[in-house]
C-alpha cells in the first residue's frame, strides 16, 4: 500500500502535531518518541474501561500514522496549508471561503467541506479539483480511480494422450469452460441501458479503509461495490449483478515431447481473460499418457521384455526387437544368457528436454514350452542325463561355516 493510500479529507481539520505534542517543524525521530511516549500512557490494556484513555490511543495512533510517514506527511501538510492550516474547520469553511451558506449546508456562512470533495465526484470540478492536486487525481476517498489492470484467473484441464504421443509431442484441441466477463453487461453487473452512479459505501474509492490496530491501516475492497467504484440500482438478469459468467472455447495447446504421465504442462495466456486491461491467465493441462501394449517407460528409457528360448539363451542367438518408431534393431543373445538379463540399446529410448534421447533397456524372458512332441522330449531328456552329474540345488543345502 502506497503512502497516500487511505488519506482523508477530514484530516485537513486536525492539527495532528499538536495531538503529539510536538512543532511543525519537529524530526522524525522526535514524531517516533512522543508517539511512543503517548501510546504506553494511554494504551487501552494498561487503562480497561477508561474511554478517554481509548480514545487519546486512537488519536495519537491516528496523527502518527501520518506524520510519522515521510510521504503522508507532505500530503498532508500540503492540504493543511492550502485551507489556511485548519483555523476555523468545525464543519465547515469559514472566513476566506465565506459566502452565503449554498443549500444550507455546514456551519451558517460556510461550505461544508465533504460538499466540495463531492462536486470532484459528480464532475463539478472547482473545489474538488483542487483536492485532487493534493492527492495526485481526485479528491481523497470521493475520488473515482480507474480499476487496476488483473490478471485473469489460471484454468485447469486434464488431456490424455497416446504413448506415442508423449515420447514425439503432440499439438492437441482442449474445449475450455471457464469463468469470464458476464456477456450481456460486460462485467458491469448492471443492467443493459441502465446508468451507474457512485458507490455510497466507498464514495468511488474502490476500497475502504480498515484499522489493524496501533499505527497500522490498511484498504479493502469495497463489500458495496467489489471495488468497481460505480454501483447499478438494477442488476444485470442475466449474472444477478456478479459480473461474471461463463466463457466456452477452443483452443489448440502443444504437448512437448517426452511428457511424462502426471506431469502438469504450462501454456501461458491461455487462462480466463483479464480484467481492466490485465493479461489472460495461464492454462494448466495435466497429461495422461495410455500405457502402450509393448513398451513401458521408465524415467527417459524405454522398457521391453523379449522372450526368447531355451536354446537361445544356451547357445546364443541374433534377434530382431522392435522399436517405438523406426525400424527393428538386432539384439545379439550371448550363449549362456540368464533369465532376466537386460540389455541396453543406445538412443531409442524417450525425448529429453535437451533434444537426446533416453534408452531402450530389452529384458530376456526365457520361455518354458507348456507342450513337448516326441523329438522336443527326447532332446530334453538327453539333455538332463548329459547334465545329471551336475546338480544346480547342491548350494541351498551345504551347512554355514
Amino acid at each position: 500500500m502506497s503512502a497516500t493510500d487511505g488519506m482523508r479529507a477530514d484530516w485537513a481539520t486536525k492539527d495532528f502535531y499538536k495531538e503529539l505534542g510536538v512543532q511543525k517543524d519537529a524530526t522524525g525521530d522526535e514524531i517516533k518518541k512522543a508517539y511512543r511516549k503517548l501510546a504506553r500512557a494511554n494504551h487501552p490494556d494498561s487503562h480497561p474501561g477508561d474511554t478517554a484513555k481509548h480514545e487519546k490511543f486512537k488519536a495519537v495512533a491516528e496523527a502518527y500514522d501520518v506524520v510519522g510517514d515521510a510521504e503522508k506527511r507532505t500530503k498532508y501538510d500540503e492540504m493543511r496549508s492550502l485551507y489556511g492550516n485548519g483555523g476555523g474547520f468545525r464543519g465547515g469553511f469559514g472566513g476566506g471561503f465565506g459566502g452565503g451558506g449554498a443549500g444550507g449546508h455546514g456551519a451558517p456562512g460556510g461550505f461544508d467541506i465533504n460538499d466540495l470533495l463531492r462536486e470532484r465526484a459528480g464532475g463539478g470540478g472547482g473545489f474538488g479539483d483542487m483536492f485532487g492536486d493534493i492527492f495526485g487525481g481526485g479528491g481523497g476517498r470521493a475520488r473515482t480511480q480507474q480499476p487496476r489492470p488483473q490478471k485473469g484467473a489460471d484454468v485447469e484441464t486434464t488431456a490424455t494422450i497416446s504413448f506415442g504421443d508423449a515420447l514425439d509431442g503432440v499439438t492437441i484441441s482442449l474445449r475450455l469452460t471457464s469463468d469470464a466477463p458476464c456477456p450481456d453487461c460486460s462485467g458491469t453487473g448492471g443492467k443493459p441501458g441502465t446508468k451507474p452512479h457512485i458507490c455510497r459505501e466507498c464514495e468511488g474509492a474502490g476500497y475502504v479503509v480498515a484499522g489493524v490496530g496501533g499505527a497500522f491501516s490498511m484498504n479493502e475492497t469495497c463489500p458495496g461495490c467489489g471495488g468497481r467504484q460505480l454501483v447499478y440500482d438494477e442488476k444485470c438478469p442475466t449474472c444477478h449483478g456478479s459480473g461474471r459468467g461463463m466463457s466456452a472455447r477452443s483452443i489448440q495447446a502443444r504437448i512437448p515431447a517426452g511428457v511424462k504421465d502426471g506431469q502438469k504442462i504450462r501454456v501461458r495466456g491461455k487462462g480466463a481473460a483479464g480484467e481492466a486491461g490485465g493479461p489472460n491467465g495461464d492454462l494448466f493441462v495435466t497429461v495422461k499418457v495410455s500405457p502402450h501394449r509393448l513398451f513401458a517407460r521408465k524415467g527417459d528409457n524405454l522398457t521391453l521384455d523379449v522372450p526368447v528360448s531355451f536354446d537361445e539363451a544356451a547357445l546364443g542367438a541374433e534377434i530382431k526387437v522392435p522399436t517405438l518408431s523406426g525400424a527393428p534393431v538386432t539384439l545379439k543373445i550371448p550363449a549362456g544368457t540368464p533369465n532376466g538379463r537386460t540389455f541396453r540399446v543406445r538412443g531409442r529410448g524417450a525425448r529429453r528436454a535437451d533434444g537426446t534421447n533416453g534408452d531402450l533397456l530389452a529384458t530376456v524372458e526365457v520361455q518354458v514350452p507348456a507342450v513337448l512332441d516326441d523329438a522336443a522330449r527326447a532332446a530334453v531328456e538327453a539333455y538332463r542325463e548329459a547334465t545329471a552329474g551336475k546338480p544346480l540345488r547342491a548350494n541351498l543345502f551345504e551347512a554355514e561355516s
